[in-house]
């Protein structure tokens, strides 16, 4: 598979991470750490940690994260894209997604807070 079909195809399956992400919403601590903006979507499909953040808060952080690889890792199997084709994929989709407020990372590698436009993405995204 060349890389451009490899790309559209880790696009059409992007939203594993969604389901991961729909997953983690029900999780109290997380809810609270994404709307306190100490948490936040990465280009790369996995969610970073604004700061320093407590042991607590990396702890979830890396169970979210081994989750979403998880799910990366499966679907990236059954399709034939590679397991960061489709994060970074479902990064794109999982930016896009956060609402007014939520804390994201730019292409730059800043954290940024979602506004009322259109988050800031890495160009490849589709």
């Amino acid at each position: 598979m060349n890389a451009r079909a490899a790309f559209f195809t880790a696009a059409a399956i992007g939203l594993a991470g969604l389901s991961v992400a729909a997953w983690a919403q029900r999780d109290p601590a997380y809810a609270a750490a994404r709307s306190a903006g100490q948490v936040g979507e990465q280009p790369d499909g996995y969610l970073g940690v604004v700061g320093a953040g407590s042991a607590d808060l990396r702890a979830l952080v890396a169970n979210i994260n081994i989750q979403r690889k998880s799910a990366y890792t499966q679907k990236a199997a059954a399709s034939g894209a590679t397991v960061e084709q489709l994060a970074f994929t479902s990064g794109c989709n999982l930016i896009a997604q956060t609402s007014p407020g939520e804390k994201y990372r730019t292409p730059a590698g800043e954290w940024a807070t979602r506004g009322s436009g259109a988050p800031t993405r890495d160009p490849r995204c589709v």
